[in-house]
């Protein structure tokens, strides 16, 4: 009784468990995920934090630059207040008697030592009665403060109040003004009039009264108190017109303190965070490699053993009562299992195979058989070119002496054609039967092949695939049941295979796409075939216009026993022609546009080495 190879069943669970053959695939798998978790882990903690920490620090940062604000402008309220009560101090006091405006003008400036730097008096019709500017400026200042009160509408700016402050821009400076209504004035009915106080506000004056090193920007304003740069926040305060508007802004910069706290705090926590995931990953991983990946490799050792030798050995089991101990143990049971059903494969599969050979033989030689009985069956029904009794009349009429030289002529031209035509048939018909002999030659010659070595690698050979397609291509034109046009190129192509088993792939091929060509219905096609060399292997192309194949059919087109007709069983074909292929070490596939677009198929065997010119 035949037996099986030891290292087939083991081969064949090394397939089916060859996904554990990698266990630093698996502990990195593990690793990644822990790592992935971690990672989710790290953001999650940081965006806790971040959403803790950092709000609260942002909140004592924005309060300490608020509070920075409201001293600024609590100073900057104060130092224009000032300049308010001095105004309202002076509205009372006499000034200088006899001082007139001039006719048609509305500034009549005299010039007076005054506490502060500048000093007016305005009529309520606008006029300026007095305008002296004393300041450190000197007169370079002198105008603009002229200017501003020429331009200034006191009336609107008082509105229903006493007095009021506000701030003002004289050409590159910044004053507090003061403005109040006037009790009693030189020229000016009482309460008709209003004095205003200017006093000129640096940025020294500023930096003293804060603390801090400030700068007077004239004439910008800014929409935003305060921005971040780096780690100090700079803030503008502005100071506020007559008219509502900024007329010049206070700016100046003081350290971030809270928001720098805030983010050491953060990155402390985030490494820290860090820092404790990393060394939970690194306990995580010792215990998976100990409790997990060890147990795993133990087991894919032993598989390696077994696939090695053969011996279906049992795993020695410990002592787990866990989901490894559980697959060591099923594990042996599988094993046990195995050792039972290789001695009934070994009993099964000699069968088999001589089954499947002696198939696929008779596959082949049906389809060598068919042209030659195509032929028979021609040649059984072929009728007489010429009808013998007609014949025999024409002899025997010949015979007589009374017929006339025409006649004996028309009837001579006649038998001659009669004789011609019988040779012609009888040429015929000898050149289908050598046809046939050489089929039968091919079938006997397919039997003794698999005689010799039915089982053996086949043997590789320098053919000519040309002249293998050129006597595949005549058999195959004796099919039924349409008229087939055959074209290939001329002269020798040369490959490395088996002669007669490639002429039996060709010829299967062959006899595929003229049966593609006849279900179509059309009652014609062609078979075109086409050779190419590339890297060393010659590519041939078998191309039919026949009905074509589905996507769905190509996936299964080389399965044992799968066939495109209904009224064929067995489907070898595809399938032997495939195996046999790769056999001679070459590839077969079939390609379709699909339905109604015909067929391609694609043959790949070695090319013979250069230099080599002996063909088989």
């Amino acid at each position: 009784m035949p037996t099986v190879g030891m290292g087939r069943v083991p081969a064949t669970l090394g397939r089916q468990f060859g996904k554990m053959r990698r266990p630093a695939s698996l502990g990195a798998k593990l690793v990644l995920i822990m790592t992935g978790v971690a990672l989710c882990g790290t953001v999650a903690i940081t965006v806790l934090l971040a959403s803790i920490i950092t709000p609260s620090f942002t909140k004592l940062e924005d309060a300490a630059i608020a509070g920075q604000v409201e001293r600024t402008r609590a100073m900057l309220t104060r130092y224009a207040a000032e300049v308010q009560a001095e105004a309202r101090d002076r509205r009372d006091v006499p000034k200088l008697s006899g001082a007139r405006l001039a006719p048609n003008s509305r500034a009549a400036p005299v010039t007076r030592l005054l506490p502060a730097d500048g000093l007016a008096e305005i009529a309520v019709d606008g006029r300026i009665a007095l305008a002296e500017w004393s300041g450190s400026s000197g007169s370079s200042l002198r105008g603009p403060w002229v200017s501003l009160l020429d331009r200034t509408d006191f009336a609107r700016v008082l509105g229903d109040r006493r007095s009021t402050r506000f701030y003002a821009r004289l050409g590159n400076s910044v004053a507090a003004v003061g403005v109040a209504r006037m009790g009693g004035a030189s020229g000016v009915d009482a309460g008709q009039g209003y004095i205003a106080v200017a006093r000129v506000i640096t940025a020294k004056q500023i930096s003293e009264a804060l603390g801090v090193d400030a700068t007077l920007d004239v004439g910008s304003s800014s929409s935003r108190v305060a921005t971040y740069q780096g780690s100090r926040a700079a803030i503008a305060v502005p100071l506020i017109g007559a008219d509502g508007r900024a007329v010049a802004t206070v700016r100046f910069a003081v350290p971030s303190d809270a928001t720098r706290l805030g983010r050491r705090v953060l990155v402390f926590a985030i490494v820290g965070s860090i820092v404790l995931l990393l060394f939970v990953l690194i306990v995580l991983r010792r215990l998976i490699a100990q409790l997990v990946l060890r147990p795993l490799l133990r087991i894919e050792n032993h598989m390696r053993r077994v696939r090695a030798s053969g011996s279906l050995t049992l795993l020695e089991e410990d002592e787990r009562r866990d989901e490894i101990g559980s697959l060591g143990r099923n594990f042996n049971a599988m094993l046990q299992q195995l050792k039972d059903l290789r001695e009934q494969i070994g009993v099964q599969s000699f069968d088999l195979g001589r089954s499947e050979s002696a198939v696929a033989v008779m596959h082949n030689v049906r389809n060598a058989l068919n042209p030659i009985s195509t032929i028979l069956s021609r040649e059984i029904a072929q009728v007489p070119p010429i009808d013998r009794a007609t014949l025999d009349r024409a002899i025997e009429e010949l015979a007589r002496g009374d017929v006339s030289d025409e006649r004996r002529a028309k009837l001579a031209a006649f038998v001659s054609a009669a004789i011609d035509a019988d040779a012609a048939n009888r040429e015929s018909t000898r050149h289908e039967l050598s046809i046939g002999r050489e089929a039968m030659g091919h079938v006997l010659e397919i039997i003794g092949q698999q005689q010799q070595g039915a089982h053996e690698r086949p043997a590789l050979e320098i053919c000519d695939v040309t002249a293998i397609i050129a006597r595949n291509a005549t058999i195959v034109r004796y099919l039924d049941g349409a008229s087939i046009a055959f074209g290939f190129p001329a002269g020798p192509n040369l490959v490395m295979a088996n002669r007669l088993i490639l002429s039996q792939v060709i010829g299967n091929l062959f006899a595929n796409a003229a049966e593609s060509i006849v279900a179509r219905g059309t009652g014609s096609g062609s078979i075109v075939t086409t050779i190419e060399q590339v890297d060393g292997r010659v590519a041939i192309e078998i191309r039919d216009d026949g009905e074509g194949i589905t996507p769905e059919v190509a996936t299964t087109l080389f399965h044992r026993g799968f066939s495109t007709r209904a009224h064929k069983s067995g489907g070898l074909g595809l399938h032997w022609c495939a195996n046999s292929v790769n056999a001679m070490q070459g590839s077969l596939r079939l390609e379709s546009e699909g339905p109604g677009q015909g067929a391609v198929a694609i043959l790949t065997l070695l090319a013979p080495d250069a230099g080599v010119a002996d063909v088989s």
